[in-house]
């Protein structure tokens, strides 16, 4: 079985769309209808995010941590029990492509570290985007790490311990704990993500934040 884990804080604008784009990538041909769960972990929701969620179908679980490292391992946790021989991770304002599940296992790695690609710069000055085209690598043997698009087998994420209870760079963490233990990585830019770029960041020192640092040097 294949496990998807969504992190939502108040996502209803978004979380639709992301749900949406996982339940292609769930059915698609290469997976050869092996069972994939969708799990979004609603992080102290206030708006109609579980709502989306039921109406899409999946897998609902509730925390009130408010604390993205804290809802990815509650999300992993729940999926290891249930038997996940690979976890995927991605955003609630994230959307993958059609094959994402399936390039990830093709990649025949421990863990895929994936790239990124933002979907509309319109909140931002046009520098914005020159930077981020600038110093982003888009392309494989990237150095990047986004939650947004991350995937581990069990095995290596057990190994790892998993996520660690912070409000940001958990993803970041949890990478440099599988390069400590060898885990066989790659830094891949074949499973495509396509994240906002929203102005109103969800987690301090984020990509938001990194995003609009960016807008307030170029203003």
């Amino acid at each position: 079985m294949i496990g998807v884990v969504i992190p939502a804080h108040n996502e209803e604008a978004l979380l639709g769309c992301c749900l949406a784009a996982l339940a292609v990538a769930a059915g698609h041909a290469a997976l050869a209808g092996e069972t994939v769960r969708i799990v979004v972990v609603l992080d102290s929701c206030t708006d109609r995010s579980e709502a989306i969620a039921y109406a899409a179908g999946v897998e609902i679980l509730t925390v009130t941590a408010r604390n993205v490292g804290i809802a990815r391992a509650a999300g992993a946790a729940l999926l290891l029990a249930a038997g996940a021989r690979w976890l995927a991770f991605t955003d609630a304002d994230s959307r993958v492509s059609p094959d994402w599940l399936a390039v990830q296992l093709s990649l025949g790695v421990e863990a895929v570290c994936g790239s990124i690609c933002v979907d509309d710069w319109d909140a931002h000055p046009p520098a914005v985007r020159e930077v981020f085209g600038r110093l982003y690598r888009d392309r494989d043997g990237h150095r990047h790490v986004h939650g947004a698009n991350l995937g581990v087998c069990a095995s290596a994420y057990r190994r790892a311990g998993g996520f660690p209870p912070l409000a940001c760079r958990e993803d970041v963490v949890l990478v440099e704990r599988l390069i400590a233990i060898g885990a066989n990585i790659a830094w891949s830019a074949a499973p495509r993500v396509v994240t906002s770029a929203r102005v109103a960041a969800r987690v301090q020192g984020g990509f938001g934040d990194t995003l609009a640092g960016w807008a307030a040097q170029a203003l």
